[in-house]
């Protein structure tokens, strides 16, 4: 993903700066703990499709 467009993209929740994690094609916003996937280079920045990072919530 372009650097330009991490750099305005934010997450939809807290408005807070996204880091890339290429190897997983994810957006990861530290302050919500949610991954948001990047399907064919495009971020899917919906909630519902978010992946959680808490591993509270995965059981």
């Amino acid at each position: 993903m372009e650097s330009r467009l991490l750099d305005i993209l934010v997450c939809p929740l807290c408005k807070g700066r996204l880091e890339s994690l290429r190897a997983d094609d994810e957006l990861v916003c530290h302050a919500d703990r949610l991954a948001f996937p990047v399907r064919d280079g495009i971020p899917v920045m919906l909630e519902s499709e978010a992946r959680s990072l808490d591993p509270a919530a995965d059981a």
